[in-house]
């Protein structure tokens, strides 16, 4: 199962970085989101997540770290949602501020000539 996992944090961190490279401002904008899931995903896998353990440490059974699920993982992941939401609503204004002033949204053309 570890091999399908990174597998596809890779295709997707491929995929994103392709994007990245893109002439295209959406296509940009779909390559961050795509890297961004990705690296969610990789700080999840090395978490090491785990099923059935208690997320507060129990003063009667004991202290034992070991025993308990890693919230670190969790919260990061958390945040890095919540400013991935909030990059991709910017992007997506620039967007259409810089599309409606060029009439494209392509990055290497240039203004268009006026009559």
């Amino acid at each position: 199962m570890e091999i399908v996992f990174a597998f596809a944090i890779g295709i997707m961190a491929g995929s994103g970085i392709y994007l990245l490279l893109r002439p295209r401002t959406f296509q940009v904008i779909m390559g961050l989101s795509l890297l961004s899931y990705a690296v969610n995903l990789f700080i999840f896998g090395m978490g090491r997540l785990r099923t059935g353990a208690a997320p507060v440490i129990d003063m009667i059974r004991g202290d034992d770290p070991a025993r308990y699920a890693d919230p670190v993982p969790q919260a990061l992941v958390l945040t890095a949602i919540v400013i991935g939401f909030a990059v991709t609503a910017l992007l997506l204004v620039v967007l259409l501020a810089a599309r409606g002033l060029a009439g494209t949204d392509h990055v290497d053309s240039r203004e268009p000539e006026r009559p």
